[in-house]
């Protein structure tokens, strides 16, 4: 799967969790192994991290395969073959399918093959192991013995740091007055708000205009229909 461009390390506005970035720089370095689980809210940037892990070893010259499995479930538990030679085997998502036997034993498969080559497996959900519905004793001891690695949310300060990272991307500048006209209208999650800061960056592309209360409060008017009362 692609790696989405904006999703590195130097996007990521760490907030409370240093010593998970740390672990995180450490595995596209190269210089650790072994089975990472990474616990933390919807929102917290899971995916922006696995994601930056891998961009980071194939910077290091490493192979590095990131899957989401929301989007590989539909395709079956044999879709995780062939993964074999990765140094780093990121699996987003990986609760949507625990309880599945015939993916839980594709789970095992790579477990067992990273272990053998001492390699990375990062892993990536909302709770923590310990807290997941497996079939497959084996597989989860497994992963209970993982190392893991849990996300806090950001504060509302780091948030528009957030924010205004991800508009920088995109070629936009987001004014603080903006951002926080944002958290203060809309449900203070960096998934929502990212999708809403996509919404104002193609409204903006259109008309060509810069970051206003006013303009955003109309390219937002379709996500909050009682805006103007």
């Amino acid at each position: 799967m692609r790696l989405r461009e904006r999703a590195v390390f130097d996007n990521f506005v760490t907030g409370p969790n240093a010593a998970a970035v740390e672990q995180l720089l450490a595995i596209g370095r190269g210089t650790c192994s072994g089975v990472f689980w990474l616990a933390g809210p919807t929102g917290a940037g899971k995916s922006h991290l696995l994601q930056a892990s891998c961009a980071a070893a194939l910077a290091a010259g490493a192979d590095a395969s990131y899957l989401s499995l929301s989007q590989l479930r539909q395709f079956g538990a044999e879709s995780l073959d062939g993964w074999q030679a990765s140094c780093v085997v990121a699996l987003d998502d990986i609760a949507l399918v625990l309880g599945d036997r015939a993916w839980e034993e594709a789970l095992f498969r790579v477990h067992l093959e990273v272990d053998e080559r001492r390699a990375v497996l990062l892993t990536a959900a909302v709770a923590p192991p310990l807290l997941q519905q497996f079939c497959l004793p084996d597989l989860a001891s497994r992963f209970a013995a993982a190392n893991l690695l849990t996300l806090r949310p950001l504060d509302e300060s780091a948030q528009r740091e957030a924010l205004r990272l991800r508009a920088l991307a995109r070629g936009l500048e987001l004014p603080e007055e903006a951002a926080l006209y944002l958290q203060r209208r809309f449900p203070r999650d960096l998934s929502t708000l990212y999708v809403l800061l996509d919404a104002i960056d193609e409204a903006a592309l259109r008309a060509q205009r810069r970051l206003t209360i006013p303009f955003i409060r109309a390219a937002l008017s379709p996500y909050l229909p009682d805006e103007s009362a």
